[in-house]
């Protein structure tokens, strides 16, 4: 999903959504029963964990008096995403008394969180966006490992799975605060109505309900081309569903080529979209010059919008906040359809969050992120899915989250994490370089996909050491 570099390993990192999800995932108000509204309501709310007082207990989570303290807090995250995680960091600010600012950190999070550790003013703690930047700074000694109040209350919200991830040669590092599920389509349902489409389950039907919208006027399928990442996530859920799970974790791990023929017909078969002109929102042109935000804002605003955008659930929140649409009336979302003979993909991303300091105030930071208090005020904003099982979906803000998070908890540890996130910086996370810079070239010439596995393979080859 976004960057970094490392020498590779040989694990694979795989967990959650299964197929479960591909029904789950219709995302209907009916697929939320009001038995997912009872479990575990009797959490502590929002106002009332905003009233406890700041030796941060509040629902039996004992946070440390950390006044006079300051914390620096580094992600990803911009627009309506840091909005919401703000909200988190006031009320650990409130409970604590420590005084917590935000850093954007840009696409390129490990070249600028390597430049600030480099000199001497690291981050407390850091959302790392990609699970390769975990082993790497592990390895270097960046990071520091949990302590015992943060690793309570990651053993007793999380699966095993999502533990795992957070761990590196034996060692507890970090927790998995916030996931993603990245294999849904959003559309606007209007576009849908005015030209008689259905969502379409097969990556057959996806094309052919394209051509059907098209024909009604309106242009298909918007593409968030200028961030690369967007693109590897297309390729990563037709490699998927297509070469299955074994080819999937095998060239995750560049055990086969990016020149192997699963990725032909994979680069192939993504060609059948970004070949037809006529389907992208603004023509190739126009898909290279949107970015994420545009390529989801441009299906839900203007006079004649697209009709369909591809990403995770996280689109959500900006469709709430940068629209008038309305998530899950005005914007629908239906499963990556499957693609061949293959299962309907479901692919999985995540941020990790890790201390880069040995402070009270950054492992008190983690023991909150890790709670589900934190989580609770965190889903409320929309647009963020949490893996803490104890989290009672009653706190999504609607029946399109709440759907989305029931599918996640009930495929336990049953998924395949991001590729590109797997992947060392340099080929899967880097704005401009890699994989994100052969898939835009890709996306520029779709008729070259040689070309195209070549430029990957040299470009794996060089960051994998192999």
């Amino acid at each position: 999903m976004r960057t970094y570099t490392r020498t590779r390993t040989s694990r694979t990192t795989r967990i959650a959504l299964a197929a479960v999800t591909a029904s789950a995932l219709a995302l209907t108000a009916a697929a939320c029963s009001s038995d997912s509204k009872k479990n575990d309501s009797k959490g502590s709310s929002p106002s009332a964990s905003a009233s406890a007082s700041a030796s941060g207990s509040a629902g039996g989570l004992q946070l440390p008096d950390l006044h006079g303290q300051k914390l620096e807090v580094a992600a990803v995250w911009t627009g309506p995403e840091q909005q919401n995680f703000q909200r988190v960091l006031d009320e650990f600010d409130k409970r604590t008394g420590a005084k917590s600012t935000y850093v954007p950190t840009g696409d390129s999070q490990s070249t600028f969180l390597g430049t600030k550790i480099a000199g001497g003013a690291p981050p407390d703690v850091a959302f790392l966006a990609q699970n390769g930047v975990l082993h790497q700074f592990a390895d270097k000694g960046w990071l520091k490992p949990l302590g015992a109040p943060a690793q309570a209350q990651l053993t007793a919200n999380f699966s095993p799975g999502w533990q795992q991830l957070g761990a590196w040669k034996g060692k507890q590092y970090g927790v998995y605060a916030k996931v993603s599920n990245k294999s849904l389509i959003w559309y606007n349902a209007k576009a849908f109505e005015n030209a008689g489409a259905t969502e379409p389950k097969t990556w057959a039907d996806f094309l052919k309900t394209a051509e059907t919208v098209y024909e009604s006027g309106t242009a298909p399928v918007s593409v968030g081309g200028a961030d690369g990442w967007t693109l590897t996530d297309w390729f990563e859920n037709i490699y998927l569903s297509q070469a299955g799970p074994a080819k999937y974790d095998a060239l995750a791990q560049h055990k086969i080529k990016w020149t192997d023929p699963s990725v032909t017909q994979a680069l192939t078969t993504l060609g059948q979209l970004f070949t037809k002109q006529n389907l992208l929102a603004g023509g190739t042109k126009g898909a290279l010059a949107a970015d994420f935000p545009k390529s989801v804002t441009q299906v839900f605003t203007g006079s004649n919008p697209a009709a369909m955008v591809y990403e995770a659930d996280f689109v959500s929140a900006f469709v709430s906040a940068n629209t008038k649409a309305k998530v899950g009336t005005d914007a629908k979302v239906f499963p990556f359809p499957a693609v061949g003979s293959g299962k309907p993909p479901v692919v999985s991303g995540g941020d990790v969050a890790v201390a880069l300091k040995d402070s009270p105030g950054a492992q008190a930071l983690l023991t909150f992120i890790a709670s589900t208090d934190a989580a609770r005020i965190w889903a409320q904003g929309g647009g963020y899915v949490s893996p803490n099982k104890s989290l009672d979906f009653s706190a999504y803000p609607d029946d399109v989250q709440r759907s989305i998070a029931q599918a996640l908890i009930a495929s336990g540890d049953d998924f395949r994490f991001d590729m590109s996130d797997q992947a060392p910086a340099a080929f899967g996370g880097t704005k401009g370089e890699g994989e994100w810079k052969d898939l835009q070239d890709f996306l520029a010439k779709p008729q070259d996909v040689k070309g195209a596995q070549a430029a990957l393979e040299s470009d794996a080859a060089k960051a994998y050491g192999n």
